[in-house]
């Protein structure tokens, strides 16, 4: 049995496109340390189990599955969902990546735990700092006079040096602090006194009791602002020297005497306020830190934006309280003498590096702090969110906010329990019911049956490009590539990997690289002038060795989504170098549209799922020669789609089109192609080759075109799904 013969992409579509809204509650596992465009593991399990298993995905997948003595390999393992899917249905599983924090995260993931010795430790390490820096994240509820009212967000703006008169002042680039989604009203920021005032309707805010006009507009445009006091216009970064300064104007806290009140709770900062931070700044002086890192930020595509803004070392992208803080914690870490448990802790503490930076902006309509990598890069803003470090519970006791350790803890905690008690999520209806697949678990063996066989786990940090593999050694090779000129992995998770280098060690096992970065990363980045041609021969490179340690029939699978079709063209010479073609292109979602680093922009949000094989069938049917072909093709599959609950926009018929496209240039040329011609000229023929079978446009002129019998699905309306004869097959 193959995927070409038990795959359902309706099936497996429906399941991702929900797991994609809230991954954690389909795969808590990926809580333990943050990771980039993590791909659905319900889409690798339903590939796993659509290769290895015995019968169509959908009777398989509530099932508990073992696939003893089956070897998975995964040569770009990022955050390790392939891996992850493979090792819980019993393989064998090699995974590799150039940067230390994937080997690292996935060796957390797949690492067992005592969960109760880590809870003990964890729960310490709660008490000292509360003890010791608990008093800097209070403060006195002006309502009921509580004095010791829980922070949840402290609000900062960052604040200029006017260049004509050198008076400081406000960077704001608009003054609404709270949207009426989450709370009863509006909140804005008073232009002239900073007190906050509730308003319920933006367009007509009033006055402020100060007798100032009230307005949602902030003076910075475009990254220019006027200075109020003398009406000089200055230009960002606003100030020459080092790095921006900010000024606290806000406060959200938590009362537990008010939890029946409706909506959240904001302050302007009182003195005791201002006092606690000058307090902590004078801790911080007096402090001889052990564990901040003085690493000097790189230049780079992402990290480039922080030197302009004034930014050297990364410690420069914290404030004293959190600097406090952090060190703190690392100093109570070091101290944890079992070993297993440190390395947890230390991972907790540089996942929760994200929430606790002067990066984090607030969210005005979730009112939520959102982590420096909410965008994958590093965005400045001007107005920045301190979460409160220890984290927050409310009356029932669960955590209340995010960014801190309570936080970090709780889902780290779950994530490791889901490694013994894994779980799928089923729907009858729009009711949800959590599967608990009994006899599965990730890990090299199973603390709770020892008798059950043991997997080999084979973590590595190093180049694709450079590993060697026992010949025809594996069942396959299920990865998610990087995609060209995609995520800088390695210059954003560099910001993370300083201070767990400095906490563990340089010595420790997995930490010898100085850096994340390297310059055999398999990414176009401008900076280190990695382009097109740098990455489809890598790919090919890595294609090329996979291809050579498959076993006969075996396939190499991959996910890959792009809207540009020079990104294909590497692809397909990675394909063909490699020996192998290219039996099917599915398409499945693979992010959430609302993302905040797509969101409102053309990108797509389905992946082509590429098989490739060096032998095997594929159905005649899914064959095509034109745009009208494919649409035929493409029509079912946005059917598919649809019926999974989806709503295919232009770009993911863009995608889609280009992942057939690619496919068939695969199919068509592999009997002539030369691996040898220079790369420049295998992506030139390769872009003729696919220019000469369709463009996304044809197809999409064709698709608008189509006309289909109708049909009724859970009280949408849908095209009839065809029939494909599985039989009619084409070897190769």
């Amino acid at each position: 049995m193959s995927i070409e013969q038990n795959y359902s992409i309706r099936f497996i579509a429906s399941l991702a496109l929900r797991e994609k809204q809230i991954q954690q509650n389909y795969r808590p596992i990926i809580a333990v340390h943050k990771w980039f465009a993590r791909r659905p593991g319900t889409l690798f399990r339903g590939l796993l189990l659509s290769e290895f298993g015995n019968g169509p995905v959908e009777d398989l997948y509530y099932r508990p599955n073992s696939f003893e003595g089956v070897t998975v390999a995964d040569p770009f393992m990022g955050g390790g969902t392939p891996l992850l899917e493979a090792n819980r249905l019993g393989c064998n599983v090699i995974g590799m990546d150039i940067n230390p924090m994937a080997a690292w995260i996935v060796r957390e993931e797949i690492d067992a735990l005592d969960l109760s010795a880590y809870r003990r430790k964890a729960d310490e390490l709660l008490d000292h700092l509360t003890n010791e820096i608990g008093r800097f994240y209070k403060t006195r509820c002006p309502i009921t006079g509580r004095k010791d009212a829980d922070v949840k967000y402290f609000l900062w703006v960052k604040t200029g040096v006017c260049g004509e008169c050198r008076k400081v002042f406000d960077l704001f680039p608009g003054y609404t602090l709270a949207e009426d989604a989450r709370h009863p009203s509006y909140v804005l920021v008073c232009p002239s006194c900073g007190d906050l005032n509730e308003v319920h309707d933006p367009r007509n805010p009033g006055s402020c009791a100060c007798g100032a006009g009230l307005t949602t507009e902030g003076p910075v445009r475009r990254n220019k602002c006027s200075c109020p006091r003398c009406g000089h216009v200055n230009s960002a970064p606003f100030d020459g020297e080092g790095p921006p300064s900010h000024r606290l104007f806000a406060i959200e806290y938590y009362n537990p005497d008010l939890k029946e009140r409706p909506g959240r709770l904001f302050k302007k900062p009182d003195g005791d306020d201002l006092k606690r931070v000058k307090e902590a700044e004078g801790v911080w002086q007096e402090a001889a830190a052990r564990f901040v890192p003085d690493d000097l930020i790189p230049e780079g595509d992402e990290s480039s934006r922080l030197r302009r803004w004034g930014y050297e070392r990364f410690h420069q992208l914290f404030n004293a309280r959190q600097l406090l803080g952090i060190e703190t914690s690392a100093r109570t870490i070091s101290r944890v003498k079992d070993l297993r448990v440190r390395r947890a802790l230390a991972t907790n503490l540089s996942d929760l590096l994200r929430y606790q930076n002067m990066l984090c902006r607030y969210d005005t309509m979730a009112l939520k702090s959102l982590d420096v990598f909410s965008i994958h890069g590093f965005p400045v803003g001007y107005i920045q969110v301190e979460s409160n470090l220890l984290g927050l519970r409310n009356g029932n006791a669960l955590p209340v906010g995010s960014g801190g350790w309570i936080n970090i803890i709780e889902k780290y905690t779950k994530a490791k329990r889901y490694c013994t008690e894994p779980f799928e999520v089923a729907f009858r209806g729009k009711k949800k019911m959590t599967v608990p697949v009994n006899g599965e678990w990730i890990g090299e063996t199973n603390p709770f049956h020892p008798e059950a066989h043991k997997r080999d786990i084979d973590i590595r940090c190093a180049s694709a490009t450079t590993v060697r593999l026992k010949p025809a050694s594996l069942d396959g090779v299920f990865t998610d590539p990087p995609y060209f000129g995609m995520v800088q992995y390695g210059e954003l998770m560099h910001f993370c990997y300083v201070w767990l280098r400095k906490l563990m060690g340089k010595e420790f096992p997995g930490l010898e690289q100085i850096s994340t970065r390297h310059a055999e990363e398999l990414t176009g980045n401008d900076t280190a002038e990695r382009n097109l041609a740098h990455f489809a021969e890598g790919l090919a490179n890595v294609y090329t060795r996979m291809a050579r340690a498959l076993k006969p029939g075996a396939p190499l699978v991959f996910t890959y989504h792009h809207n540009r079709q020079e990104a294909y063209l590497a692809v397909g010479v990675a394909i063909l170098d490699a020996g192998l073609t290219c039996s099917a292109s599915l398409p499945c979602p693979a992010e959430m549209g609302g993302s905040i680093h797509i969101h409102g922009t053309s990108s797509s949000i389905v992946d082509t799922v590429f098989v490739c094989r060096h032998s095997g069938t594929t159905p005649r049917t899914r064959l095509f020669e034109d745009a009208k072909g494919l649409a035929a093709i493409m029509g079912e599959e946005l059917r598919d789609l649809r019926g999974a609950g989806m709503k295919p926009t232009a770009g993911d018929i863009r995608c889609v089109a280009l992942g057939h496209i690619a496919r068939m240039a695969v199919w068509q040329m592999r009997a002539s192609w030369d691996a040898t011609r220079p790369i420049e000229e295998k992506l030139s023929i390769f872009r003729a080759a696919m220019n000469s079978i369709a463009t996304p446009e044809d197809v999409a002129e064709r698709l608008n075109g189509l006309t289909v019998k109708p049909f009724i699905m859970n009280g949408d309306l849908f095209a009839e799904q065809e029939t494909r004869d599985l039989v009619d097959a084409v070897a190769f």
